[in-house]
C-alpha cells in the first residue's frame, strides 16, 4: 500500500498546487516576469498541472483496487470507464447529448479525434472508481437486499453530486482567469444545462454498472478500509468547492457538503456490532 500512498500525496499536491495557480499565479502572472527560474516553472505548470492531478488521481484508485479487489476486478472496471466515458464525451462535443453543447480546451492534455482530453475519461475512472467503493462499502453496511443495484445507484449518485458543484464554477461568467472547457449554452443551473447533470447521472449509471456487471461474483466491501477512496474523493470535491466559493457560488459548495460529502462520509463510520458479529459468524 506504499505506492498508494505515493500517488495520493502526489494527487493532493498536485491539486493544491493546480487551486494554486487558479487563485493567484495566473491572476497575477506578472510577477513571475523578472525571474526566469519562477516563469519556467509557471509556464509548466499551465502546461501540465491539470493533468498530472488526473493522472495522480487514476494511479492512486487504481494501485488501491488491485491492492484490495484484485487486479481483474480493477481492470475490468478501467476498462469500462475509460471506453463508455470517452464515447459519451465524444458524442457530447459533437452532437451536444447527453450533457448539452460545449467544448474543451486545450489545458488537459492532447484530445481523442481532436475534441476530448484524453485525461478526461481517466478521471472518469478514478472519481467513479472511488464513488463505486463507497457506495458498495455503505450498501453493504447498510443490509440493503440488492445491493450491488443499490450500489451502482448510489456509485453515480455520488459521481454526479461531485458535478452539482464542478460545472457551476467553470460555467460562471466570473472565471474568466482560465477554463477546461466552456459551454456553448446558458442553464438553468447557475449557468449549467440541466440534462448535463442527466448526462453525468446516465453516463455514471453505465458504467459502473457494466463494471460491477464483468466482476459476475460477489464482492465483500465491509472489510475494505474506505479511507482512500473517500480522500480521493473528498479532495476533489473540495475542490471544486473553493473553485465555486471564489466565484461567490456558495449554494453549490453547501450542495456539496449535503449531497457528496455527507453521504460519502457514511462508509467511514464502524459497522454496528451486532452486524459485524454477523459478519464475522
Amino acid at each position: 500500500m506504499r505506492i498508494v500512498t505515493i500517488f495520493l500525496t502526489a494527487h493532493v499536491l498536485a491539486l493544491s498546487l493546480g487551486m494554486f495557480g487558479l487563485l493567484s499565479a495566473v491572476p497575477n502572472s506578472q510577477q513571475f516576469a523578472g525571474n526566469p527560474y519562477a516563469l519556467a516553472f509557471y509556464d509548466w505548470a499551465i502546461v501540465n498541472t491539470g493533468t498530472v492531478d488526473i493522472w495522480t488521481g487514476a494511479l492512486a484508485i487504481f494501485a488501491f483496487g488491485i491492492a484490495t479487489i484484485g487486479a481483474r476486478r480493477t481492470l475490468l472496471f478501467f476498462v469500462a470507464a475509460t471506453v463508455i466515458s470517452a464515447t459519451a464525451e465524444l458524442t457530447g462535443t459533437k452532437t451536444g447529448w447527453p450533457f448539452g453543447g460545449y467544448e474543451y480546451t486545450g489545458f488537459l492534455g492532447f484530445k481523442l479525434a481532436g475534441r476530448v482530453p484524453y485525461t478526461v475519461p481517466l478521471s472518469w475512472f478514478y472519481m467513479g472508481f472511488a464513488s463505486f467503493l463507497l457506495a458498495t462499502k455503505i450498501v453493504q453496511r447498510s443490509g440493503t437486499r440488492n445491493e450491488a443495484a443499490w450500489s451502482v445507484v448510489l456509485g453515480a449518485w455520488l459521481l454526479m453530486a461531485w458535478d452539482l458543484v464542478l460545472d457551476p464554477a467553470m460555467a460562471s461568467d466570473k472565471m474568466t482567469v482560465m477554463h477546461f472547457w466552456v459551454w456553448k449554452e446558458h442553464g438553468a443551473y447557475f449557468g449549467m444545462p440541466l440534462r448535463n447533470l442527466a448526462g453525468w447521472l446516465g453516463t455514471g449509471l453505465a458504467f459502473i454498472a457494466a463494471g460491477r456487471l464483468s466482476w459476475r461474483g460477489a464482492f465483500d466491501a465491509r472489510s475494505m478500509s474506505a479511507w482512500l477512496p473517500f480522500t480521493v474523493y473528498a479532495v476533489n470535491v473540495v475542490w471544486a468547492m473553493a473553485l465555486s466559493l471564489s466565484v461567490g457560488l456558495w449554494p453549490t459548495a453547501l450542495a456539496a457538503i449535503a449531497l457528496s460529502l455527507l453521504p460519502a462520509s457514511f462508509a467511514l463510520r464502524p459497522p454496528r456490532a451486532g452486524r459485524l458479529a454477523r459478519a464475522v459468524t
